[in-house]
């Protein structure tokens, strides 16, 4: 019997323009917690996605317990017991969390679907696995937390005894990181054999038994956790040693740019308010971050500042003009904002890279003529700025923004966002999904437009990001901010106790 669960042999994959995977091996034993490390593109997911089916290898062989197997499509991998969560998930919205993990598995009676067993059986596994779920709720209403839940429900439902895991810390706060590494122990304390994509070393150290490493497509090594350390991997990972704590100056806060007064912004899923008379003020060389747990009302801040939804109450004051009622081109004119779903608010993802690029200035004479789009220097825009700020796409400028890994997706938007050169920058969840070193670079182009005299606004679900980062901490719960912290002198437990509305003060202008 082979002490592998899965045997990827030799695994090449090519997309035009790229080879995403050059011969690749990874080797998962049973019952381990193999972790997959590698920057942006680098070919992680694609590796992944040929394990479950999705695409196809041109060169390699896959083996299940020592024994070859051709995997066609998800349905071969779920039948060999494998299963997927992926970096975004594959939820129906309109479906309740039941019908989500039973979809494709159904039980029907004479037509009918049998939900009752299918209950039980979803019941038992939360409670065994601490998967907190409400089954009867519609996934649009949901937590992003919970539906990473549903995703996890879905494999143990399936019976799958290979789990992969697709940078599944992406998008959750650091109470449920926690609480998702704990069940991956669990998980493989029971035997089962986990494939872990991350970015995150310090997540790796914590929980991984063994580390593959690719760089660009090709295999780098395979490391014992217990016997290696995050500047090590970081080495293997971008081949140079890398700044994993950002370094800056005193900053020297000017004139206030951003002037938030008593603002109230309504909440869609209730019928109050989600943001409740909440005043502040951001100045010139300065980072302030808004720090909170998810759902403390930091999104609906942000959309109404940036124009995404209406401020209902107070006004907004950006450069010394109100802008409480601005549409938001006017706004973009001198406020870039990176989105916290760069799905949804970032990108428009069946457009080539290039077009995506001009979203907020394709208006502008640089790229247009008599009513007509100038392509040429649309292009040669988008190259600029692919070169500059490292985004990897197969195609170059003409790249379809959805065939992107998610990590480049954010890099493009970052990169033009930052080339606005705005007077304040809103950067939400700016290094979601991204590597260490493009945290390393976006860390220090934050640093940078601080001390150019820009008012960068960092809304951040990362402790170690808040603390590092920014000048000025404001601690959002429930809607109102309830703590402003000073990072030099602070704790990040004194920053967890206001987090969970255990401190609070008054604060306001």
């Amino acid at each position: 019997m082979s002490e592998y669960a899965i045997e990827m042999l030799h695994i090449t994959k090519r997309f035009p323009g790229i080879i995403a995977n050059d011969d690749v091996t990874i080797q998962l034993r049973k019952g381990e917690i193999h972790a997959l490390l590698g920057e942006n593109g680098a070919g992680k997911s694609t590796l992944m996605s040929v394990l479950f089916g999705l695409y196809q290898a041109e060169e390699g062989t896959i083996k299940k317990d020592g024994k070859e197997v051709k995997i066609t499509n998800p349905n071969d991998a779920n039948d060999l017991g494998i299963g997927m969560v992926h970096q975004h998930f594959k939820l129906v919205q309109c479906f309740s969390v039941l019908d989500n993990i039973i979809l494709g598995v159904e039980t029907t009676k004479n037509g009918l679907l049998q939900k009752d067993e299918a209950r039980k059986k979803v019941m038992a596994l939360s409670e065994k696995y601490g998967l907190a779920v409400d089954p009867d709720a519609l996934i649009e209403n949901i937590t992003v937390g919970m539906q990473q839940r549903t995703e996890i429900l879905k494999m143990l439902y399936r019976d799958n005894e290979v789990l992969i895991f697709d940078e599944p810390t992406a998008v959750l706060t650091p109470q449920e990181i926690g609480e998702l590494m704990q069940i991956m122990r669990n998980l493989a304390a029971e035997g089962k054999s986990i494939l872990f994509i991350s970015h995150k070393l310090n997540e790796i150290m914590e929980v991984a038994d063994r580390c593959s490493v690719l760089r660009r497509g090709k295999y780098i090594g395979t490391v014992d956790i217990k016997s290696t350390t995050q500047e090590e991997l970081s080495r293997m990972m971008v081949g140079r040693d890398v700044q994993l704590v950002a370094t800056k100056g005193e900053a020297k806060p000017g004139k206030v740019v951003l002037d938030v007064k008593g603002i109230h912004v309504a909440s869609k899923a209730h019928h109050n308010d989600a943001v409740k008379g909440v005043s502040f003020q951001v100045r010139e060389g300065e980072i302030v971050c808004i720090a909170g747990i998810d759902g403390n009302g930091q999104t609906e801040l942000v959309y109404g500042i940036t124009g995404l939804e209406p401020i209902t109450h107070g006004s907004l004051i950006l450069d010394g003009k109100d802008i409480t009622k601005a549409s938001i081109r006017e706004r973009s004119q001198t406020m870039s904002h990176i989105p916290e779903d760069r799905h949804k608010h970032g990108l428009v993802l069946d457009y080539p890279l290039d077009y995506n690029m001009v979203l907020q200035r394709y208006w502008q004479p640089d790229f247009v003529s008599g009513g007509f789009l100038r392509a040429g220097s649309i292009r040669e825009y988008s190259d600029r700025l692919i070169n500059e700020y490292d985004v990897r796409s197969g195609q170059g400028s003409i790249t379809i923004a959805r065939s992107m890994s998610g990590g480049n997706q954010q890099k493009a938007i970052i990169a033009r966002e930052l080339d606005k050169d705005p007077r304040l920058l809103v950067a939400v969840q700016p290094t979601r999904g991204l590597d260490v070193g493009a945290i390393e670079f976006i860390h220090r182009q934050l640093i940078s437009y601080r001390d150019k005299g820009c008012a960068v606004l960092l809304v951040s679900l990362e402790l170690e990001e808040v603390m590092n980062v920014s000048d000025r901490i404001l601690v959002m719960y429930e809607g109102e901010i309830v703590g402003e912290l000073d990072p030099k002198k602070t704790t990040t437990e004194e920053l967890g106790l206001y987090m969970a509305g255990a401190k609070r003060e008054k604060v306001g202008v």
